[in-house]
């Protein structure tokens, strides 16, 4: 049985690799291949995917017209995803229309819908994420979600530019006696009157404890609210940002320095790169974007990580009486080391924690 290509798509990617004939996995993957090219479809990966990184994801998102991911998903797979969730949320112009199917026989993939899930319910993603990441237990249903996506194409955001035209990168030195940048990554959609306080707390005490903040450079949500906190408090702030995201969010006022940079892999890079320590506040799929990003590095010895530790900040959401990662904690337990991130659930924890986590 073959499978409409209706809007002449030609080519898709299947995530993951494959380790043996003999695997399950590899027998679910030679069927897709089979069907797919007598659909006439084009497989770009037949052989299997290389090792998803910041410096290769941004190439595969461009290189292809729709993606499957494989069951026995792992951390790269994940963080791989959720990318192409983060880029139809932001209007990335390089997945406009490219459909992506999660194919989950294995139920490796329930602890990612399970977390993505909880943020819908605690509105750090206001899109409702099943219309974009199609959700199949089997492969003919991965085929024919494939083939109406085909022909219906990809919902629309909901979101609109507010801004337009040219923005440059600029650069004021951070003082030499500040003791270290901090990344902050958080969510820019939420308008949760205690999540932007706790935002606004932690720029101040960021520039209060003489430590320069770095983020995302958004105007909106929690990340608009920390950029305030640490510019109101006179501390050096610093960020970087993409036209795409800048044209619907805008800049905020009072940066330090900004970095522009073409896509969101380089964007991570060059905060991962000029920053020391990261905090991980209450956020949304782009906030576990950047996490895995950072934990993949971390794995993989990535010396832009030497050294610099994570602290994700687990507070209890007021309203559901929920710990806001219960499930990405969940999700990181079964993926990565539990060393490689420390938890704390007080805002007032995060300046000692920095304090010593940066001694070690």
């Amino acid at each position: 049985m073959g499978y409409a290509n209706t809007l002449q798509m030609h080519t898709v990617v299947l995530s993951g690799t494959h380790s043996g004939i003999s695997t399950s996995n590899q027998k679910t993957r030679n069927f897709l291949l089979h069907e797919l090219v007598s659909s006439g479809w084009e497989i770009s990966n037949t052989y299997g995917d290389q090792k998803i990184t910041l410096s290769n994801i941004e190439e595969k998102v461009r290189g292809t017209d729709a993606f499957i991911f494989m069951p026995n998903a792992q951390l790269e797979d994940i963080f791989y995803a959720v990318s192409i969730f983060v880029g139809y949320q932001t209007l990335d112009p390089d997945l406009k229309g490219k459909p992506a199917i999660i194919l989950n026989t294995d139920g490796s993939w329930d602890s990612m819908f399970e977390l993505l899930d909880q943020l819908e319910l605690f509105g750090t993603i206001r899109q409702s994420y099943r219309k974009f990441l199609l959700h199949a237990t089997e492969p003919k249903e991965a085929l024919a979600n494939l083939s109406y996506a085909a022909t219906v194409g990809v919902p629309d955001s909901g979101r609109e530019k507010i801004i337009s035209g040219p923005t440059e990168s600029f650069e004021t030195p951070a003082p030499t006696d500040i003791k270290s940048k901090v990344c902050v990554f958080c969510s820019a959609s939420t308008n949760a009157e205690d999540y932007i306080e706790d935002g606004y707390a932690l720029g101040k005490l960021l520039a209060n404890h003489n430590f320069g903040c770095v983020s995302g450079a958004g105007t909106t949500g929690v990340m608009g609210s920390v950029v305030r906190g640490s510019v109101e408090a006179g501390g050096w702030t610093a960020g970087s940002n993409v036209p795409h995201i800048i044209e619907i969010e805008g800049l905020p006022e009072g940066l330090s320095s900004f970095w522009l940079r073409p896509d969101i892999y380089t964007r991570m890079e060059v905060m991962i790169e000029r920053s020391d320590a990261f905090i991980i506040f209450p956020g949304g799929a782009g906030t576990v974007q950047e996490l895995l990003a950072l934990l993949i590095f971390k794995q993989s010895s990535n010396p832009l990580m030497a050294g610099k530790p994570i602290i994700l900040f687990n507070r209890v959401d007021k309203e559901l009486q929920l710990p806001f990662w219960g499930k990405l904690i969940t999700l990181l337990n079964q993926q990565c080391n539990e060393a490689l991130f420390d938890v704390v659930t007080e805002l007032e924890e995060i300046i000692p924690t920095l304090n010593q986590t940066l001694k070690k």
